[in-house]
């Protein structure tokens, strides 16, 4: 496959987004293990998780684990595999999304984050979204305190505007190699953000590359476009998506959630889906 650089680390072009393995409407455990070890088969060397997918507090820190035991069952090396997590999104008992970018709250989750995943450091640790009541900088100074203690060994960011992202910068240095942000056909207000971390040599990583859970097909229909290039070439609208998305710049990774083998093997494929101008030019 295709590979793409964050930081010093080379990985595949496409990455796996493990959200709806572990969300509402998530596949058994036994099709979740089934659908990691099936994108390590195809050639997938980046894996994104975080501590808040899962059901609720509950469930805190489904996806972690299971990324963990995915790897640790997998029967082959799995040292080249870049696994990426997040903290500072929390879940309540019912369920819902809050933020806390508190000092004390970053500190502890990344401690059990590195428990949950069994590593003595994280490969890459995000801050996974702004906290109206804690100033950004005290955010990213806490993210750099665990860095400096060795307690991840490369940075990103997400859902970050592009001031944040210099903010981040100016705390964190070369320890930051990463922006996470929603991206894809529908959603394309990160064009900025994206065009940024291209100038500066930052990896861009696509949430919700195709839209967001049970969105993908509409690139063969609302979308039609995608649908319609898609047609011509034989491929899937979602392999267009991803296609469009990696020629957009040369550090970007898509991550794209896939809940079957089958849909990401699939997505794997738009790593050899050359697009030509035209098509990109009618793609937008």
């Amino acid at each position: 496959m295709q590979t793409r650089r964050i930081g010093p680390l080379t990985v595949s072009a496409i990455g796996l987004g493990e959200m709806p393995l572990s969300v509402s409407g998530r596949p058994s455990a036994e099709q979740a293990i089934e659908t990691v070890h099936a994108a390590l088969d195809a050639g997938v060397t980046f894996i994104d998780t975080a501590d808040a997918y899962c059901l609720s507090s509950d469930d805190f820190g489904h996806g972690e684990e299971l990324v963990a035991k995915a790897l640790a069952t997998y029967g082959s090396d799995t040292d080249g595999v870049l696994v990426a997590t997040k903290g500072g999104h929390t879940r309540t008992g019912d369920g819902s999304w809050t933020v806390d970018s508190s000092r004390d709250y970053l500190r502890s989750a990344c401690e059990a984050s590195l428990k949950r995943l069994g590593v003595d450091a994280i490969g890459l640790y995000q801050h996974h979204r702004p906290d109206p009541e804690v100033p950004y900088a005290e955010a990213i100074g806490t993210i750099k305190e665990l860095y400096d203690a060795g307690k991840v060994r490369h940075v990103g960011i997400s859902n970050a505007t592009v001031a944040q992202i210099q903010q981040a910068e100016a705390i964190l240095g070369d320890a930051l190699v990463s922006v996470q942000n929603q991206f894809s056909p529908k959603f394309r207000s990160s064009e900025d953000e994206l065009a940024y971390c291209a100038s500066r040599g930052l990896a861009f990583l696509p949430w919700s590359p195709l839209g967001g859970i049970g969105n993908a097909s509409d690139l063969g229909g609302s979308l039609g476009t995608f649908g319609e290039v898609a047609t011509a070439r034989a491929v899937s609208p979602q392999q267009v998506a991803l296609a469009w998305a990696l020629a957009k710049a040369p550090v970007v990774i898509p991550i794209p959630g896939s809940s079957r083998p089958a849909t990401i093997q699939d997505s794997v494929q738009a790593a050899s889906l050359r697009l030509t101008d035209a098509e990109l030019l009618s793609l937008g």
